[in-house]
């Protein structure tokens, strides 16, 4: 009865399922299947490539250091025991990878000055909620232009609130998963999530404002059109009548 209730509480959750289903591919990976190892990797690859990014905030960069933290992984995947998600194993190691980047980095530019490309690569992230009329040419470019404008404004968050908003907010990664990837305390993550959360509210606020000033712009041919018609109908108007 109980192996049964087990059972039923396993399907019940979608990410115990997941989390079974890794411990079994660590597994496989131990034992050299390579199979195996490119299915973890694309299961795990965009969530570890948005954490680099969010310590690196360079594209290239972030893809290395995911590479980087693929080959420890593997060379290291016997010290997985399955005492926490893989995924959070996998998260600690790239953000540990990220961080000794970062920090080579620093070192570097205080030799030689770095000036990094921050440009970011649209990603078209697509969800199942949808509508068919999302993937119209103009409302394509719209949400191009929104995901943009998002992350170029998580981007400009200090270094330690971006790294926790992405794994709290973007990732969905719990406190305690998020405190265990990053090695600080729970109430640490708490806190740079919050503010994290405010500063962007404050940063897209910003933003907002700005943009009423160009609201239903009426300058150009709207403007033109406008005129012309009404100038027209007066002057039919103003004809003698017959």
């Amino acid at each position: 009865m109980a192996m049964k209730r087990e059972a039923k509480n396993a399907m019940a959750s979608p990410s115990a399922a997941a989390a079974l289903c890794d411990t079994a591919l660590a597994r496989q990976v131990e034992a050299g299947d390579l199979a195996a190892f490119e299915q973890l990797m694309r299961r795990h690859n965009r969530a570890l490539y948005r954490t680099a990014r969010a310590i690196l905030k360079d594209d290239g960069e972030a893809e290395d250091a995911v590479q980087e933290a693929y080959l420890l992984a593997y060379g290291s995947i016997a010290k997985f025991r399955g005492d926490a998600r893989l995924s959070t194993w996998l998260t600690r190691i790239v953000a540990n990878e990220a961080f000794a980047r970062l920090r080579k980095r620093a070192r570097r530019a205080a030799i030689v000055p770095l000036h990094a490309d921050d440009d970011v690569t649209a990603h078209d992230i697509r969800t199942e909620s949808e509508a068919p009329e999302m993937d119209r040419p103009d409302n394509l470019a719209l949400r191009r232009e929104m995901r943009q404008l998002l992350e170029a404004r998580i981007d400009a968050l200090p270094d330690a609130y971006r790294v926790v908003f992405m794994l709290r907010a973007v990732e969905e990664l719990s406190v305690e998963e998020t405190a265990d990837s990053l090695g600080i305390p729970e109430a640490t993550v708490r806190t740079r999530f919050f503010r994290a959360r405010s500063l962007l509210r404050e940063a897209l606020a910003r933003d907002v404002d700005r943009a009423y000033v160009d609201a239903f712009g009426f300058a150009g041919a709207r403007c033109d059109r406008i005129v012309t018609q009404v100038l027209a109908r007066l002057a039919g108007e103003s004809s003698p009548r017959g």
